[in-house]
């Protein structure tokens, strides 16, 4: 199974978009593979910048993508890794940091305890705080 980040969603549905055809074929390729999925924070994510937030999830099935639940067993896994990236970012910056974890964080712990790989066009974040998810990235 291959899990989508909300970014590979966001980049297929825009034909303008930098990495549109690197987006759609991830997902062709995955879900013609081991399959393609979202999970709840990704499809948040999506409706929130959604013009019919009530369809997309409809839409994102009729591509072949599934819709998972994030497993309970990643909130361990999501709070070790943001409380690294937090300590990190307040000793790097005055700027203030969100107590609460941001959704790649959920994301991230996803792919990891369930051993999928992770496609998204957002290196940093992920390969920093999941070193341990393999990451499909655009070229």
């Amino acid at each position: 199974m291959i899990l989508l980040d909300t970014n590979v969603l966001v980049y297929a549905f825009d034909s303008d978009a930098p990495f549109c055809q690197w987006a759609r074929d991830t997902i062709a390729d995955a879900v013609a593979g081991d399959g393609a999925a979202i999970n709840a924070v990704s499809l948040a994510e999506i409706c929130v910048g959604d013009a019919d937030p009530a369809t997309a999830a409809d839409r994102i099935r009729s591509w072949g993508v599934a819709i998972l639940d994030v497993p309970a067993a990643a909130a361990d896994v999501c709070a070790t890794a943001y409380r690294r990236y937090r300590k990190r970012r307040m000793s790097q910056s005055d700027a203030p940091v969100p107590v609460m974890p941001l959704p790649d964080f959920f994301i991230g712990a996803h792919a990891r305890i369930m051993g999928y790989e992770l496609a998204t066009a957002d290196r940093g974040r992920f390969h920093t705080d999941f070193p341990s998810v393999s990451l499909i990235m655009p070229p």
